[in-house]
């Protein structure tokens, strides 16, 4: 399956920014599950520096600097993306149990995986906590197969918490939201985490986006589609296992993933500083088309 995906942001600011700094991450990475065939990012007015990078999780971040005044900054991605999701590795006939996960995290195995290691410990936005492991308790009798314990954690933050963008924002502490039981997808996203690592299991944010569909009978809105997240358990065994608690489903077909990395703060879609601007409002537009595929 194909996807052309359009992510829109601007910026309009008050008084004239001088200088800013900015970093985004808004191209797709090519990974087991999908194919980058082709992305771009057009800066609005042009930046003095702009420049690609790795980062630590080998995401592809873009660094680019504005260096005169502007009003009004606008960021285009447009990416083209195929997705063929590998759905055996969620087998729970071949997945390891969640104790053994747990137990791989705290070996010296660990110290091969570089990327995970970071995943097993806090982070900025998200810190291991007794309340977040007696939440996920439940999902997670002895030796149960991982894949079907966080199945089952997903499924149960899906039924508990409410989705509500009018409650929280980035500020909102990740324990306010699980007393709340309200919330976005980054939320949701963040008390998956917490609960497996407040558990002893690696677990990771995914930033992308999800097709979605209009109802029977409606067109597709142009642009009204959004920046999704979700959260990945890490396997010894199958690897990196991602589940999507707002749609209550495992990442497939129609999920496609930018970035990933110990939670939001590590792969916000912009993020930078400026020097002047006063006040300014966002603007943000998503567009996730599927696209036509030729089988010839």
């Amino acid at each position: 399956m194909i996807f052309h995906i359009r992510h829109i942001t601007e910026y309009l600011y008050s008084s004239p920014v001088q200088h800013c700094h900015n970093a985004a991450w808004l191209l797709p990475r090519s990974t087991n599950d999908q194919v980058c065939l082709n992305s771009q990012l057009k800066i609005t007015p042009g930046p003095a520096v702009q420049h690609e990078y790795s980062d630590y999780f080998g995401n592809r971040s873009v660094h680019f600097a504005m260096q005169h005044a502007h009003e009004r900054l606008v960021i285009t991605a447009d990416s083209d993306i195929q997705v063929k999701p590998d759905m055996t590795k969620y087998s729970t006939g071949n997945q390891d149990s969640w104790e053994y996960a747990r137990d791989f995290c705290r070996s010296k195995a660990i110290l091969h995986h570089v990327d995970v290691i970071p995943c097993c410990y806090d982070s900025p936005m998200i810190k291991a906590s007794g309340r977040f492991r007696d939440y996920a308790l439940p999902s997670f009798p002895a030796n149960r197969p991982l894949s079907d314990a966080v199945n089952d954690l997903m499924e149960r933050i899906f039924t508990d918490f409410a989705y509500d963008p009018n409650v929280t924002d980035i500020s909102t502490p990740l324990l306010e939201v699980l007393q709340q039981r309200r919330g976005v997808c980054q939320d949701f996203a963040h008390i998956g985490i917490a609960c497996l690592r407040s558990l002893g299991i690696a677990a990771r944010y995914v930033s992308g986006y999800i097709e979605t569909l209009p109802p029977p009978g409606q067109q597709r809105l142009i642009g009204a589609d959004a920046s999704h997240a979700w959260f990945a358990a890490y396997s010894p065994s199958a690897g990196w296992l991602a589940f999507d608690p707002t749609n209550n489903q495992p990442q497939g077909e129609q999920h496609i993933t930018v970035a990933w990395g110990r939670d939001f703060s590590d792969v916000s879609p912009v993020k930078g500083v400026a020097l002047g601007g006063g006040t300014h409002r966002v603007r943000v537009s998503v567009d996730v088309a599927r696209q036509p595929e030729n089988n010839g």
